[in-house]
């Protein structure tokens, strides 16, 4: 299974393409999408939807697995975030791929098995859960191969309830 994690924004897109293989992860690509400040909106949220589309084609995702947007103080940074998950989510929906949404509190619990882990601790545990020989930058990807991983746990759980409940 092929699982793509985003971690949504407008300036920055993280991504993580990871295989699982049974009990195996194996991350196939990672990076980030970036656009340019002082661009018209609309325009950078084009040049996001087009680069998630070409990801998609290339790396050919199972499933997708995106951070659920978490409301701080900043109301215009959340509205263009939400915009943002918002062409992505689009992009994912277009192919036809389920979509499964994380709270960070979900991605530090299944990842560091706590709930208000630190940055660099969810970080550290995605190096190691990769085997990758350092923390990915910016920290963007690590948050999107984090939650990558997280749709890994979750959905061997989510099967084993869905095969229990068939009995």
């Amino acid at each position: 299974m092929r699982i793509l994690g985003i971690d949504p924004g407008i300036a920055i897109v993280g991504f993580g393409f990871i295989d699982k293989q049974g009990h195996k992860l194996v991350p196939v690509q990672y990076g980030s999408i970036q656009t340019e400040a002082h661009t018209a909106e609309a325009l950078r949220l084009k040049q996001v939807y087009e680069a998630m589309v070409q990801l998609l084609d290339k790396y050919k995702p199972d499933a997708v697995a995106i951070e659920k947007l978490f409301f701080n103080r900043n109301v215009t940074t959340a509205l263009t975030v939400g915009q943002a998950r918002g062409v992505l989510m689009l992009a994912a929906e277009q192919k036809g791929l389920p979509i499964a949404e994380y709270t960070p509190l979900q991605v530090k619990q299944a990842i560091v098995g706590y709930g208000k882990a630190e940055k660099k601790q969810v970080q550290e545990m995605v190096r190691m859960f990769l085997h990758l020989s350092a923390v990915p930058k910016p920290d963007d990807v690590a948050d999107a191969l984090a939650i990558a991983i997280c749709h890994a746990h979750s959905s061997a759980l989510q099967q084993k309830i869905n095969e229990v409940n068939k009995r």
